[in-house]
């Protein structure tokens, strides 16, 4: 994510979050700066791991918490890796997103945007007649590194 982009996420949470009534926190603020600087998902126990490595352990307990809250509010969002693992990934103002890839080798979880899937799911929701609000695409498989 550029910089910018990191910095609407960011205004885009706070506003949201006032709006709701929430009152800024310091395991908050720590969690929302690092998924804003972050290019993809990343699961509690990273986040955890990240804080702790910057000197700003933060328990898990409050990192979900935090996480629920943001997802509450549509601005991160659940992706579902497989083995009961979850990724929180924030939801972009404009609304562009990528897809994943998940090793099943190692867990490594691989970003990709693909113009070509996005026009073929666009003409599967006009031939389906159905107006295809949002999409998750996850492909298993093997990473460059294992594969």
């Amino acid at each position: 994510m550029s910089t910018d982009q990191a910095t609407v996420w960011r205004e885009q949470v706070g506003l949201v979050l006032a709006r709701a009534g929430r009152v800024r926190g310091g395991a908050r603020d720590q969690v929302i700066e690092l998924l804003a600087a972050q290019p993809c998902a990343l699961s509690a126990v990273e986040i955890e791991d990240e804080l702790r490595a910057r000197g700003r352990p933060i328990g898990r307990a409050s990192i979900y918490r935090v996480l629920d809250l943001l997802a509450e509010h549509g601005l991160v969002e659940r992706v579902a890796v497989g083995d009961g693992q979850t990724r929180f990934e924030r939801v972009h103002p404009g609304g562009h997103h990528h897809h994943h890839l998940v090793c099943e080798q190692c867990g490594r979880l691989v970003a990709f945007d693909d113009p070509g899937l996005e026009r073929a799911i666009d003409g599967l929701s006009e031939r389906l007649g159905i107006r295809v609000e949002s999409h998750d695409v996850l492909l298993r498989g093997a990473c460059g590194r294992c594969g």
